[in-house]
C-alpha cells in the first residue's frame, strides 16, 4: 500500500513551507493555509521511519468532519478539503498554548496522580481517585506549545501573568474548550464511545479566536468503549480505547521510549500494514461512516498537487 511520508510542492502564492511531525503546511501569499495529512506517524515525540497507508486521510477527514459539526459554537479555519489528505484553510496567528481539556482521570494525569501529584496545572484533585475514574466534571490542564521536544503543563493564572495569552482572549479559549468538549461527547456518545480527552488549539485573526489545527481525531483524544465502562473500572481493568496509544504500547513493548540509548524497533511492512487498518476501524467507528480505500492507488503527491492547485485557480 502506498504512504505519503515527504512532500515538496510549489503552489501558485507559496511564501513558505513548515513541515512538521506529520503535518506540512504550505503559506498561500500570507492568508491561507494548505495543510497536507501526511502518512508520517509519531510517538514519544519522534517520527517513526515508515509511513502508515491511509492515516493521512483518516485524521484529515475525521478533523474536516468535526470541524464542520462544531462551526456553530466557535468559528474555525476551515475553508475546503480538495483532497482526503488536505485541508485549506485560514491563516491565523496560533496562540502558544494547547488546550487539553480531560473529564476521565487517565494516562499522564493518572502517573501523576499516582505518584501524589494533587494539583494539575493549577486544578485541584480530589483524594482517593482510581485509575480511569470520571472528574466531578472536565478539567482544563493547558500546556505550553513546544516547536522541539515536550510540551510543558502550566496554570492559567502562569499563562496569563507571563503575558502568553491576555485574560481576555483565554477566557474565550476556555469557554469555546468548555462547549466543543460538551459537543465532542455526545457525538462520542451516540457511537458507544466515550470521548475521555482531547486537545484544542487556537489562534487569531483579524482580533477573532479562531479553532485552528485537528480536532477529535485519535491523534489528539482518547476515546474509551462506553459499554463495560463501569464493570471494568469497578474490577480495575484496563478500559477498551480508540486512539493511537496502541501504537505507543506496541513500542514500549520493544522497549523503545527515545530515551538516550535506546533504538527504535524495526517497523515492517506487515506492521505499518496492521497499524493501518487500526486507523480505519478507528474512523469507521468514530465517524459511523464506511472509509473510501480508493485513494490508495497512483501517485499520491501529483494527485495532491493537482487538486490542490485546481482548487486555489477557483479562489483568485
Amino acid at each position: 500500500m502506498n504512504a505519503l511520508t515527504k512532500t515538496d510542492f510549489h503552489f501558485d502564492g507559496q511564501k513558505s513551507v513548515y513541515h512538521g511531525k506529520v503535518r506540512d503546511v504550505y503559506d498561500i501569499n500570507d492568508d491561507l493555509i494548505v495543510m497536507v495529512a501526511t502518512d508520517r506517524i509519531s510517538a514519544f515525540d519522534v517520527v517513526l521511519p515508515k509511513g502508515i497507508p491511509f492515516k493521512g486521510q483518516v485524521l484529515n477527514q475525521i478533523a474536516a468532519k468535526f470541524l464542520d459539526s462544531t462551526n456553530d459554537i466557535c468559528p474555525n479555519w476551515k475553508i475546503a478539503v480538495p483532497d482526503p489528505m488536505v485541508t485549506i484553510g485560514l491563516k491565523c496567528v496560533g496562540f502558544r498554548v494547547e488546550m487539553i481539556i480531560r473529564s476521565i482521570l487517565t494516562g499522564s494525569a493518572w502517573r501523576a496522580y499516582k505518584e501524589g501529584c494533587r494539583e494539575l496545572c493549577g486544578v485541584r484533585l480530589p483524594e482517593g481517585m482510581r485509575e480511569n475514574e470520571r472528574f466531578p466534571e472536565p478539567i482544563i490542564t493547558p500546556t505550553t506549545k513546544a516547536d522541539e521536544g515536550h510540551d510543558v503543563n502550566i496554570s492559567k493564572e502562569e499563562i496569563i501573568s507571563q503575558g502568553i495569552v491576555s485574560k481576555e482572549d483565554y477566557a474565550v479559549m476556555e469557554t469555546y474548550t468548555k462547549k466543543l468538549f460538551k459537543r465532542g461527547q455526545d457525538i462520542a456518545a451516540k457511537k458507544g464511545l466515550i470521548l475521555v480527552d482531547t486537545k484544542y488549539e487556537f489562534g487569531k485573526r483579524e482580533g477573532k479566536v479562531y479553532l485552528i489545527d485537528e480536532i477529535h481525531t485519535p491523534d489528539s483524544s482518547r476515546y474509551f468503549y462506553a459499554d463495560g465502562y463501569e464493570k471494568r473500572l469497578a474490577a480495575g481493568e484496563p478500559q477498551k480505547q480508540l486512539s493511537k496509544e496502541f501504537v505507543r504500547q506496541w513500542l514500549i513493548e520493544h522497549e523503545f521510549m527515545n530515551e538516550p540509548g535506546q533504538t527504535m524497533p524495526e517497523i515492517t511492512d506487515q506492521y505499518a500494514d496492521s497499524v493501518s487498518e487500526r486507523y480505519i476501524e478507528l474512523y469507521e467507528h468514530i465517524t459511523g461512516e464506511k472509509f473510501d480505500r480508493e485513494m490508495e492507488s497512483g501517485d499520491i503527491a501529483t494527485r495532491i498537487e493537482k487538486n490542490v492547485t485546481e482548487y486555489l485557480r477557483t479562489i483568485r
